[in-house]
């Protein structure tokens, strides 16, 4: 293939992967802009919300990140990401049929599903068409359309919602159809244009820009579906049974539950001492809504040691790639406790703008979703070609002080933004806070998916998303919910106390800075030593 072919092809393979996870993002967050309608129509509040936004979707969308990136490291990934984008496009137009919290809990149920390949064979497919020099600005691209999706979303619902409500404020709507509803329905509607192209797309050679092709795997869908069994608590012991796994094996898993279970009943009590709320229902069954939280994290905890053990067992060689890593693992780390920040803030910051200055959801979809989609587009945009020029001179270092200072000042910042007195002057502070904190991921991005093999990627992906998914995303809002209806609402307070976890971010960045060199430079031994066989001496 000409070089001129090939320039070509990555750029419209990366454009595609761009809008896919843009997509992603604006389906994901719409709820946020559309929460006081919903909240309103079907009579819940903003921990219910906290759920629906973050507990409910972490929990399929983490849970299923594992099988599908497991197939996206051995199958298609281009019919991959078309089939699961047509998928949780038809489940966000499943919440304009909802009339109560079951249905769009189920709703969230299915868009966590399909946007769980998002990710994972997103980038797996892009860096096989970019070199490593050049990883810093494809993860910025896909990073600027992530913040495209995450203020289109407060755009399109709100001025969707608005227009729709306006229009047939005097009878009845089509359908019958509310403002929110027909959002959801307008949403849905990019994703299955999407994934006839993505469908359509060449398909690269995986591992070539690394010189470390892998041989195609056989079975790629029976593997995803084992490891799915394997990872989901009550199917893992059968699994693991199936496996003949030792006493050993066992003796962690069972201990494992026991604390967990522990953990999520300690957890129950204490926050529905802090922030008691009136249970959910769904049909005849009511369940409290801090039993549901820490049930869904506590699955979630369960998932990543069934993993563990599950690749131990069979895969050595991702094994000791992902935990023989102190680089990976605290790339983890900082994801999971920034997602909380990120996750809670975004959140809630619709509802605060709303509340606080009195604006209405048509305003703030414009003016917020749009000044944080142009914010969210330029951070990325510089900091990851400034990474991958800091990388060059500072190999390994330079991409996790660019992040340090990223996540290290934010927070500061944020305590200035929502002190604000007026919606001018949050603005005004929006810009430098909004810029400093979007450029931690595109160097992360690099940095971590360059600490594992390239057959690898997708299954690094899956596993990181359930970590920050589940204790990032689905205990960030949640958390937010809660903190505000504890304290009568207050959402400046609730969005500035998920800050606290800064310091140990900054902890953890440190550490990376000093260890990412050295884990980058043996991954190859790390493989080697759980069996991967490879040639004599690959090219990077």
């Amino acid at each position: 293939m000409s070089r001129g072919r090939l320039v070509h092809t990555a750029g419209y393979a990366l454009t595609l992967v761009a809008l896919t996870n843009a997509l992603s993002l604006l389906d994901r967050n719409i709820l946020a802009i559309l929460a006081p309608r919903i909240k309103h129509d079907i009579g819940i509040g903003d921990a219910e919300m906290g759920l629906l936004y973050g507990t409910v979707f972490a929990l399929f969308y983490a849970l299923f990140s594992l099988p599908l990136g497991r197939l996206a490291d051995s199958w298609v990934r281009t019919r991959l990401l078309g089939i699961t984008l047509a998928f949780w496009s038809v489940a966000t137009a499943l919440a304009a049929a909802a009339h109560g919290f079951a249905l769009l809990a189920l709703s969230r149920l299915g868009v966590g599903v399909g946007e769980g390949a998002a990710q994972p064979a997103g980038f797996s497919l892009v860096f096989d068409h970019y070199a490593k020099p050049r990883r810093g600005f494809a993860a910025a691209v896909i990073a600027a359309a992530i913040a495209l999706g995450l203020g289109g979303s407060s755009v399109l619902g709100g001025v969707t919602a608005d227009w729709w409500d306006r229009v047939h404020a005097g009878g009845p709507a089509p359908l019958g159809l509310r403002g929110w509803q027909f959002a959801f329905l307008v949403a849905a509607l990019p994703g299955l244009l999407l994934a006839t192209l993505l469908w359509r797309m060449p398909e690269p050679r995986r591992g070539r820009l690394d010189g470390i092709e892998s041989p195609p795997d056989p079975r790629p869908f029976q593997a995803s579906l084992a490891l799915l069994g394997a990872v989901t608590p009550g199917t893992h012991w059968l699994a693991l049974a199936r496996s003949r796994a030792g006493g050993r094996y066992w003796s962690v898993n069972v201990i494992a539950t026991i604390l967990i279970v522990v953990a999520a009943v300690g957890l129950t009590r204490v926050t529905s001492a802090l922030s008691p709320r009136p249970a959910l229902h769904f049909g005849p069954l009511a369940v409290s809504p801090h039993t549901l939280q820490w049930t869904v994290v506590g699955f979630g905890a369960l998932v990543v040691v069934n993993l563990l053990q599950r690749l131990r067992l069979t895969d050595r060689p991702t094994f000791m790639c992902l935990t023989h890593s102190p680089a990976l693992l605290l790339c983890f780390g900082v994801a999971a406790l920034q997602m909380m920040i990120n996750y809670g803030t975004m959140g809630f910051t619709p509802s605060f703008l709303m509340k606080h200055y009195g604006l209405s959801p048509t305003a703030t979809g414009l003016e917020f979703g749009l000044l944080a989609a142009a914010l969210g587009i330029i951070g990325p945009m510089i900091a990851g070609p400034l990474s991958d020029r800091i990388n060059a001179r500072f190999p390994g270092t330079g991409r996790a002080c660019v992040t340090l200072v990223s996540l290290g000042v934010s927070p500061l910042i944020a305590v200035w933004v929502y002190h604000a007195p007026d919606p001018a002057t949050f603005y005004a502070r929006f810009v430098p806070y909004s810029l400093v904190l979007t450029a931690w991921y595109p160097p992360l991005y690099a940095i971590m998916f360059e600490q594992v093999m390239p057959r690898m990627r997708g299954i690094t992906a899956g596993l990181y998303i359930i970590i920050y998914t589940l204790f990032g995303i689905g205990i960030g809002p949640f958390a937010v919910g809660m903190i505000a209806d504890a304290n009568g609402g207050n959402l400046a307070a609730a969005i500035l106390a998920i800050n606290w976890v800064a310091p140990a971010i900054v902890a953890l960045l440190i550490l990376l800075a000093l260890r990412v060199q050295r884990d980058e430079a043996g991954l190859i031994e790390r493989a080697r030593r759980g069996g991967e066989l490879l040639p004599a001496a690959p090219v990077a």
